[in-house]
């Protein structure tokens, strides 16, 4: 992590050796493997790699000397110098430490970035490089020797025999506590309940019981507002890309625990909603074994884990696979999200099935979703595409969509974003909208300069203006001339 956070300057060998000797130098003074130890020495590992002291460079024999026979390739860390530092870091934690956004952004803020959530958005806009190989390094990193192997062996043996002394004389220690219980639910319980409370443990590290008391102590460990209030239910622990992974289940909240470090979320009670494990890859309930991709092709599953599904767009956001009936989308939150489309022919209804996204609704939410940027994490979003056509006075081809998040920890809001051209630079928010009876408008300055008041309604309804003059209305698009901007009241009948 230090090497492709440093400065992308001089040789990859000066730049590992530095890399590696940040990493010993937090190292010193103890080594904390507490999850809060683990995530201080992090954030100084990345605080020395964003501004490397020259004095690195000085008495940098022994690192080189330890150097791995085969270095990261030169494509990914010539991409990673050209980008910000913060930019730099976020992209490292996220595409390759396997991060959530939300962990990044709590990274971020120890840094001291004030406003983190464009610097990740700019990081997930990156394209990864066509690199030849992978950029992580060899398992077994040759020992830094800095001074002679005696004093050391000397040391070693003497703490040893000091160790084994207090052992045998101190009889009064209390017993190590044990990390605290953990939950699994029936292999076949899924197919008795459909709730959370089903989801049997999976992953291949499962019977690892030193791994997942690792993960229940951490948990417990963790700050009073985000520790667990009873025994907590163990959803999987495996390997995801390489990394061992566990995910810890209680009530609303999701815990995942990786690299020694852990990170808590509200996650809902969605029985169905795929679980986010880094890397594009889900943990479906059980009950959903046939995942399709966008095309429609089976999408591969093991121990319900899906293969990488990564949304299509620029900002890593969108999109990712059908289960059943229903599309699934990443708009950040460590829970998929359900998304839905309305079409401008679309009349509310009193009773809705789920329905997979079709192509238009695909092409949709592949707009929508950078530009959908939730406080907090969304189980069901929906966009109602609710005028579509052509913008007179010499504007072109428009749609006007309301979006409708329903969040995670209860409460839903609604905007409306009037979408231009296909790239995207002329979209515009038009404040909040019905997500029953949408309505919504905005000042707009056509070709010629001149400013018109533009207001659509959904099908069945008709827009009315107050605070315009002899404004028109054709086929549910109130247009209105004005000298300038001014205040309007907007209501549909």
């Amino acid at each position: 992590m230090a090497y492709f956070v440093l400065p992308g300057k001089g040789k990859r060998v000066y730049r590992l050796a530095i890399a590696r000797r940040i990493v010993d130098g937090t190292a010193r003074g103890g080594r904390d493997r507490s999850p809060a130890g683990l995530a201080r020495r992090r954030t100084r590992v990345l605080r020395r790699a964003l501004r490397p002291s020259r004095r690195l460079r000085i008495g940098l024999g022994p690192w080189l000397r330890a150097l791995p026979a085969q270095l990261p390739d030169p494509a990914l860390t010539a991409m990673l110098a050209r980008l910000d530092p913060h930019v730099r870091v976020a992209y490292v934690l996220r595409h390759m430490e396997g991060l959530p956004r939300y962990a990044v952004r709590d990274q971020l803020i120890e840094l001291r970035v004030r406003d983190p959530w464009p610097v990740i958005r700019a990081a997930d806009a990156v394209p990864p490089p066509s690199a030849r190989r992978s950029g992580r390094f060899e398992s077994a990193l040759r020992p830094v020797r800095t001074r002679s192997a005696a004093p050391l062996v000397t040391a070693a043996v003497l703490t040893a025999a000091l160790v084994a002394a207090l052992v045998m004389t101190d009889d009064g220690d209390e017993p190590a506590p044990r990390a605290p219980r953990l939950a699994s639910a029936a292999p076949d319980a899924w197919t008795r309940s459909r709730t959370l409370d089903a989801w049997p443990a999976r992953g291949d590290l499962v019977r690892d019981r030193a791994f997942t008391g690792r993960a229940s102590a951490a948990w417990e460990a963790a700050p009073a507002d985000r520790r667990p209030g009873g025994t907590a239910q163990l959803l999987y622990a495996g390997r995801v890309d390489g990394a061992p992974l566990a995910v810890l289940r209680l009530g609303d909240q999701l815990a995942r625990y990786t690299h020694g470090s852990l990170d808590v979320a509200t996650a809902g009670d969605d029985p169905s909603a795929p679980i986010a494990l880094g890397g594009g890859r889900y943990l479906l309930a059980p009950w959903d074994a046939s995942p399709e991709t966008l095309a429609g092709e089976r999408l591969a599953t093991s121990s319900g884990v899906t293969a990488p599904a990564r949304a299509g767009t620029g900002c890593g956001r969108g999109p990712l696979f059908h289960v059943g009936e229903r599309t699934v989308g990443d708009l950040g939150g460590p829970r998929a999200t359900v998304l839905a489309y309305h079409s401008p022919d679309y009349r509310p209804a009193r009773t809705e099935r789920p329905a997979r996204l079709g192509s238009e609704g695909q092409k949709l939410w592949n707009r929508l979703a950078c530009r959908t940027e939730p406080s907090q994490p969304v189980s069901e979003a929906m966009a109602w595409n609710f005028w579509s056509g052509t913008v007179p006075h010499g504007g072109k081809h428009a749609d006007w969509v309301c979006t409708r998040l329903t969040q995670i920890g209860g409460g839903a809001t609604a905007g409306a974003t009037l979408l231009g051209d296909k790239d995207g630079a002329k979209d515009k928010a038009t404040g909040t909208c019905d997500a029953r009876r949408p309505v919504s408008g905005t000042w707009w300055r056509a070709p010629s300069g001149r400013w018109y008041y533009l207001a659509a309604a959904g099908r069945g309804l008709v827009p009315h203006a107050e605070g315009v003059d002899r404004s028109t209305t054709r086929k549910r698009l109130l247009v209105a001339p004005g000298a300038r901007p001014a205040p309007v009241t907007l209501t549909a009948r």
